[in-house]
């Protein structure tokens, strides 16, 4: 298995590459501070996110703030391991001579 193999196509979209960077920095982002930092619209940033959690990359948590609803997500081991697998597998496709 060479390295290619290591390099996971669910981040090959920059956003979903964006979610996933985010949180693997932060315990939890909710959805306006992903759309500000990554800078997309609603329907885009909610199809990426739904396909993360799909695959169990990331967990979802609804809850109410000053009545307004507020939705946050959260990277879950599996989504960080795989996350940290497709960083290695580019770091050692970059370094390779």
């Amino acid at each position: 298995m060479g390295i290619i193999d290591n390099i996971n196509k669910l981040f090959d979209h920059r956003i979903r590459l964006g979610i996933m960077s985010i949180l693997m920095v932060n315990e939890e982002a909710d959805f306006s501070r992903l759309k500000e930092l990554l800078e997309v619209t609603d329907g885009n940033l909610a199809s990426h996110l739904k396909t993360l959690e799909k695959e169990a990359y990331i967990t979802v948590h609804k809850q109410f703030i000053n009545r307004k609803p507020n939705t946050s997500y959260e990277a879950t081991p599996v989504g960080k391991a795989a996350f940290k697998k497709h960083i290695e597998a580019l770091e050692a496709l970059i370094s390779k001579k």
